[in-house]
């Protein structure tokens, strides 16, 4: 009986263990992909973020044009980051995209990037649109308009799908740095920055907007120093680099 007895109750030994090892694989399997869904898409290196400079102290008198100081100051992407900016370089000549689409719904992306970011940021409205004397009505009143110096009360993002064009942004001297956005360039501007935008001496830019929520495209012209927007970001950019 002793004998029986112990040839009864070892076997289930070695069960448990087995047991207990897939359940052990089991957790590192989840672990991993719990790390993979939590990677957060980098920025692009700094050697890839878009040419910037610091443009000239008075009137604009030409828009379009490059608008750089003699000799050129230029700005590099920590300077970029410093007031704000976020940048991703895209691959945009693999995918298709309307010349217009007001709305585009964002979850027809099929590029995963554009994807990954769409999620981890929460962009749930965009829409494309080309700016073009043959594609935008009132063409030149609204290149106009846009170069008004102004604010919003949301982050602005904008994926240049080809084109090129200029974002003025003011950065903590207030002075005006000018980018130069062209195909692939993904940017988002802070809420509450200073900042104007043209197309270049090419005049089209073809570009997707994207926004959290129902979109608010209110500009706030300068002076707004005592928006709730602008106080945000003097706080967080502007004080807070002074220290």
């Amino acid at each position: 009986m002793t004998d029986s007895a112990e040839t009864d109750t070892n076997p289930p030994e070695p069960k448990k263990l087995k047991v207990t090892e897939e359940k052990e694989e089991e957790k590192e399997k989840v672990t991993e992909e719990e790390k993979v869904e939590t990677a957060k898409m980098e920025q692009a290196p700094d050697n890839e973020w878009p040419d910037a400079w610091i443009m000239p102290d008075g009137e604009c008198e030409n828009q379009k044009a490059e608008n750089r100081k003699d000799p050129n100051e230029p700005v590099d992407a920590a300077a970029m980051r410093k007031i704000g900016i976020y940048y991703w370089k895209m691959d945009a000549d693999a995918y298709a995209y309307p010349a217009l689409a007001v709305p585009w719904d964002p979850k027809d992306a099929v590029d995963p990037a554009l994807k990954q970011l769409r999620d981890e940021r929460g962009y749930s409205y965009a829409d494309i649109i080309t700016i073009h004397p043959e594609k935008l009505p009132g063409y030149d009143e609204k290149v106009k308009s846009f170069f008004e110096e102004h604010i919003h009360d949301a982050e602005e993002i904008r994926y240049i799908l080809s084109g090129s064009g200029f974002f003025d942004v003011r950065n903590e001297a207030d002075q005006w740095v000018r980018i130069h956005v062209k195909k692939g360039d993904l940017m988002t501007l802070p809420e509450g920055i200073y900042h104007r935008f043209t197309v270049d001496e090419k005049d089209i830019i073809h570009a997707m907007r994207l926004f959290i929520g129902q979109p608010i495209w209110t500009p706030f012209n300068r002076p707004q120093e005592d928006h709730p927007s602008r106080k945000k970001y003097v706080t967080e950019f502007v004080e807070e680099k002074k220290e």
